[in-house]
């Protein structure tokens, strides 16, 4: 397992830190993933939705990080860029499996700087250049040699490897989070979850139920000392409620359940 020794200041692993902001606690666990991770620990899946608000998810690669937001780069005349361009709402999720670890990602999008697309454009290999020219992302195709006659000719027009210029069509997406879940997986699925929230603009954080819960309508957690924290899902099934001595007052549990 990939837990560290230790616990941090609200009882979960120590390796959830004890950090205010999300986005620094992001950068200690995708460091740590890009020395564990086989390839590419910066491939993150990216949903968006289409007009018939049919959710699409893809794998993306994160190409840069900031406390504004998650960017990658894309066509914006592909499904995903025009999906966005439509509705600017995303979420993101990191799955990294030598690590057991797990980030989701959710908020509104906006399009990166044209400074900025076009640094990140000029770093690409002079081939991934060039295919930005050449592909029209999400169209068919008759046969694949169609394609690549059509990167030929773009060869042949950007000849000079350092003279490519960026497409219209090609940019980046900054995806500005208003929520950041941390996961790590627990020993018979009873997983930990921190999540940050955005409020005022200010980050907020709690402990959410780890998905034990979904099987089993109660669990309890060892404290410190003596104390013992029982968890109920009021949603299932197998929890009755009597109408004179309730369990829940306001999602508080009530002294007369004690």
């Amino acid at each position: 397992m990939n837990q560290k020794n230790g616990k941090n200041s609200l009882g979960i692993d120590s390796c959830f830190e004890d950090l205010d902001n999300p986005i620094e606690l992001f950068k200690k666990w995708f460091a740590k993933a890009e020395k564990t991770e086989i390839n590419d620990p910066n491939a993150v899946a990216v949903a968006t939705f289409n007009r018939e608000n049919q959710p699409n998810v893809r794998m993306v690669l994160l190409k840069g990080l900031s406390d504004r937001g998650f960017v990658f780069y894309t066509n914006f005349n592909s499904k995903k860029g025009n999906e966005l361009k439509q509705n600017l709402k995303a979420s993101m999720c990191f799955h990294w499996k030598s690590l057991r670890r797990q980030v989701r990602v959710i908020g509104n999008v906006e399009e990166v700087t044209k400074k900025e697309a076009d640094n990140y454009y000029n770093s690409r290999p002079y081939k991934n250049r060039i295919g930005a020219w050449a592909s029209s992302q999400s169209q068919t195709l008759d046969k694949r040699s169609t394609f690549l006659e059509k990167i030929k000719e773009f060869e042949k027009k950007y000849p000079d490897q350092n003279y490519v210029p960026r497409p219209l069509h090609w940019s980046g997406w900054r995806l500005l989070p208003d929520e950041i879940e941390f996961w790590l997986d627990g020993e018979g699925r009873i997983h930990e979850r921190l999540n940050f929230k955005k409020k005022d603009g200010k980050w907020e954080k709690d402990i959410y139920i780890p998905a034990y819960l979904r099987r089993y309508p109660i669990a309890t957690v060892q404290g410190e000392a003596d104390r013992v924290a029982i968890v109920f899902d009021r949603a299932s099934n197998g929890i009755v409620e009597d109408p004179e001595f309730k369990f829940f007052e306001n999602a508080v549990v009530s002294t007369t359940a004690v």
